[in-house]
């Protein structure tokens, strides 16, 4: 009962219950990214959707499928792939809030803090 109620109402944990029977009724796949997120659009391609393989978190949508949800282009990445340059890193998720963040030098979250040798407190006269 529980699980039911959690896939009715919440929407961070994949899809709910109402988006899977209207993906199921009207939903044509269109393709997947690497992350296992799954692109669809209706018929008539007024509405394009991503149901998020984990967490429903925006930053996970690559920039060629983001570009296609937004109408940047109208062919998804699977039917016309994107030109890459050799240079172009992968896509990586915004990891903000986790333990992975950046952590600059000095930060208390740095484990080894450098020395803030540049700094030279202010003491008034």
């Amino acid at each position: 009962m529980s699980n039911l109620f959690t896939r009715i109402f919440t929407w961070w944990q994949g899809q709910t219950l109402n988006t899977q029977l209207f993906t199921w009724r009207k939903g044509e796949k269109v393709g997947e990214d690497a992350e296992g997120n799954i692109y669809y659009r209706n018929a008539d391609d007024s509405k394009r959707w991503v149901i998020f393989n984990g967490e429903a978190e925006a930053s996970r949508v690559n920039p060629d499928w983001h570009g296609w949800l937004h109408r940047t282009w109208n062919e998804p990445p699977t039917e016309r792939p994107l030109p890459h340059k050799s240079w172009e890193k992968p896509h990586v998720p915004n990891l903000t809030g986790t333990a992975a963040a950046y952590a600059p030098a000095g930060s208390i979250r740095n484990a080894d803090p450098a020395p803030r040798s540049d700094y030279e407190a202010w003491t008034p006269e």
